[in-house]
């Protein structure tokens, strides 16, 4: 049961074979069973999962319509608020937060009468590309529980490729769906900015965060973001633009295909291993009909840096909301106002979060701002004119989504430059606001999952998915699952 995809699931339901009672207490006990190793969640309430699911199975008793997503666990990441249970970002600083409302996509999630199955661990307010830096514990790859899952949405991804859930909801500032899909061997997509509402997504970096979803399959990856997508009033970034029937085409090869294959995206520091199965896939597209194109983003090398100057500098306003005065963690110790400040920021954010909050506050500082923060963001711009440039002579740009294959636990914890290298290929796609996805396309010879990335127009996710789908059609990498 719990090793199928959602599409088999909700087919199971329809047949009169399982009902969402059954498949919720089949993922209760995966849960029960692989959290102790893999540590995906912050906080799972059973009764809760029990009770929505009984409901949906009284619907269906009734006769009344069904969402599309009927019966399905889909599990949360801790950044996203959920009324009535607590949304911490796996920090101090709001570890006792209870929100009074849902964010958007999670009353999409209930409007198609999903089973919210439990919050998920991340990095620190999404600040990192391992969970090592969550305040709660720090989640295992499925594959091989040395290694990490990726990050920061490294719960929503370990908790669906180790089969605790189906289904599951990350957020991508500058790789953070893409790159965790692609080290833990699973589907990942993040969505066009402006695809899926933010109301109600706690802000890392206002201009880059997207909801996205995570899948063992393009089918399912289709079906979760064809719910959670569509416009939102209540999130001014929000584009008022159809959501297209992802699945219904999903099938129909793009004829005339033309991949771009970025120069940039093979060069040095990347993996032997990884580069062989990219390639192997791209010859894959080749045998199908489609052509391959040798494109320039010559402006890839900055973008790095670019994103580390960006981000950083939309935390530090982002998070100046989190004082000990208004809301989240107060210090115990008496002081003036500034000390009140200081101590409660201090005893509760992170030493990644603290790192990024001095950077952001320093990029935006009197006498550094042109220096850092302006120029930046003029090399945004050519990021995005890169991409405008390639995918006007391409359907595509398509590449490795990380240079290597999931490293050890604790192996870059005191490197931060070398964590941040894991986002090489994945920030300048929310740079530039294009949509991206990453699927598995092989295994290292230690048994890793290996990632390939595919990078599209903006809104232009229904070819994405399609283009996509012809490559797990003749492969079977989306079918295998790691022994926990």
């Amino acid at each position: 049961m719990i090793e199928r995809t959602a599409s088999e699931l909700l087919a199971l339901q329809a047949a009169g074979t399982a009902t969402a009672a059954e498949i919720a207490d089949a993922f209760l006990a995966a849960y029960r069973d692989r959290e102790p190793k893999l540590r995906s969640f912050v906080s799972l309430d059973e009764a809760a999962v029990r009770s929505q699911a009984a409901a949906v199975d009284a619907k269906r008793a009734a006769g009344k319509p069904l969402g599309k997503l009927a019966g399905v666990p889909v599990a949360v990441k801790d950044v996203l608020c959920t009324k009535g249970v607590a949304t911490t970002c796996s920090s101090k600083v709001l570890a006792n937060f209870v929100p009074p409302y849902d964010a958007h996509v999670v009353e999409r999630l209930r409007a198609e009468d999903a089973v919210l199955f439990g919050k998920t661990n991340m990095d620190e307010f999404a600040m990192g590309s391992s969970t090592e830096n969550s305040a709660v514990q720090s989640t295992r790859n499925p594959w091989a529980t040395d290694r990490i899952p990726g990050g920061s949405s490294g719960g929503s991804a370990a908790c669906v490729a180790g089969c605790q859930a189906p289904l599951s909801l990350g957020t991508d500032t500058g790789g953070s769906i893409r790159q965790p899909a692609a080290l833990c061997g699973i589907v990942g997509i993040k969505p066009t900015y402006g695809r899926v509402s933010r109301y109600g997504l706690i802000a890392f970096a206002s201009s880059l965060d997207q909801v996205g979803p995570f899948a063992h399959d393009v089918t399912d990856s289709a079906l979760l973001l064809e719910a959670i997508s569509g416009h939102d009033k209540r999130d001014s970034t929000c584009v008022n633009e159809p959501v297209p029937d992802y699945r219904r085409a999903l099938n129909e090869p793009v004829k005339g295909l033309k991949i771009g294959v970025p120069r940039e995206f093979f060069d040095k520091g990347l993996d032997g291993e990884v580069e062989a199965a990219v390639r192997d896939a791209l010859n894959e597209y080749q045998k199908q009909g489609a052509t391959l194109v040798d494109v320039s983003l010559p402006h890839s090398k900055y973008a790095l840096a670019a994103y580390y100057i960006v981000a950083p500098a939309e935390a530090s306003s982002n998070l100046a909301r989190f004082d000990g005065m208004h809301y989240g963690h107060r210090t115990a110790e008496k002081t003036d106002l500034i000390g009140t400040y200081a101590k409660s920021r201090g005893e509760a954010f992170g030493k990644e979060v603290q790192r990024r909050i001095m950077i952001g506050t320093y990029v935006l500082s009197s006498g550094y701002k042109d220096a850092y923060y302006v120029k930046a963001l003029k090399v945004r711009r050519l990021v995005k004119k890169d991409y405008d440039d390639a995918l006007a002579t391409c359907d595509v740009v398509m590449g490795p989504t990380t240079p290597t294959a999931a490293f050890k636990a604790g192996e870059k914890s005191d490197d931060p430059l070398a964590m941040y290298l894991s986002d090489v290929y994945t920030v300048s796609c929310n740079l530039a606001g294009i949509p991206g996805l990453s699927m598995p396309c092989g295994f290292t010879k230690a048994g890793l999952p290996i990632g390939l990335q595919l990078l599209g127009k903006p809104f232009d996710e229904e070819k994405l998915l399609r283009i996509a789908r012809m490559y797990e059609a003749a492969t079977d990498w989306h079918t295998r699952r790691p022994k926990v």
